[in-house]
């Protein structure tokens, strides 16, 4: 039994994670392009049944008492649900996305001149800025394993001295609703729109301590939590800024 009870599905996730670290190194780019293609397809229904798939205002109450301040910049902003409630509490924000089509969404939804788009691929990036607090909602569950240590190397280089990385995301015992692409495969779940047309995405889940783990290793020290049953959140400073 995994440790929420939902054993099947989370050792399944377990087992593909531990696979894609310890094996050869997956063809994550790949992985990476086809989930941007579904979440540009999804874009113009995403919002659609948000607050039913996501308890909103307990997600919202668990982002109000993450350290966020300063001059902040959002990864993965989506289609912005996330991102006024980070200009409030920012002297400036950069919300960015991979996808043009979220990307528009959030520029209508969010009008705050505290706030400027900007589309990026983290992947395909390296910061010209730095900022105070890096936060992203909801995205590091789609990191693929091996990208892992190339992604917190651009966090790196995105804060200042003393800087903060801030997420909030699922936790393992999503596992239980997810379906493998491919069983005995690559951590890839699959996704259907609306017109039936079938999508994958990368979908790796963390316990809280075992997400710690990671990013010790990669030299960040960092806090995990449970929020509730089902998603976390988290905060972590590169530990070279403790020299």
């Amino acid at each position: 039994m995994g440790p929420y009870g939902y054993s099947v599905a989370y050792e399944t996730m377990h087992v593909l994670r531990s696979c894609d670290v310890m094996g050869e190194a997956p063809d994550s780019r790949r992985w990476l392009d086809r989930q941007l293609a579904y979440y540009r397809a999804r874009a113009i229904e995403y919002d659609d049944d948000y607050e039913q798939r996501i308890p909103v205002p307990l997600l919202q109450q668990a982002l109000a008492e993450l350290p966020i301040a300063g001059d902040v910049l959002e990864l993965a902003c989506g289609t912005g649900w996330w991102t006024p409630l980070l200009a409030a509490r920012a002297r400036a924000l950069t919300a960015s996305d991979a996808a043009p089509e979220t990307l528009e969404i959030a520029r209508q939804r969010v009008r705050d001149p505290r706030v400027r788009f900007q589309q990026i691929d983290v992947f395909d990036w390296r910061p010209r800025e730095r900022y105070d607090t890096v936060f992203f909602g909801f995205w590091l569950t789609h990191v693929p394993p091996d990208r892992m240590p190339e992604f917190w190397a651009v966090l790196r280089g995105a804060l200042r001295l003393g800087g903060r990385v801030v997420f909030m995301d699922d936790g393992p015992a999503k596992a239980q609703i997810e379906e493998l692409l491919e069983p005995g495969g690559p951590p890839l779940v699959r996704r259907r729109l609306r017109d039936g047309a079938e999508h994958c995405a990368v979908k790796v889940l963390y316990e809280p301590d075992e997400l710690a783990s990671v990013l010790s290793e990669l030299g960040w020290d960092a806090e995990v939590r449970m929020v509730d049953g089902y998603h976390l959140t988290g905060w972590a400073t590169w530990r070279g800024d403790r020299r």
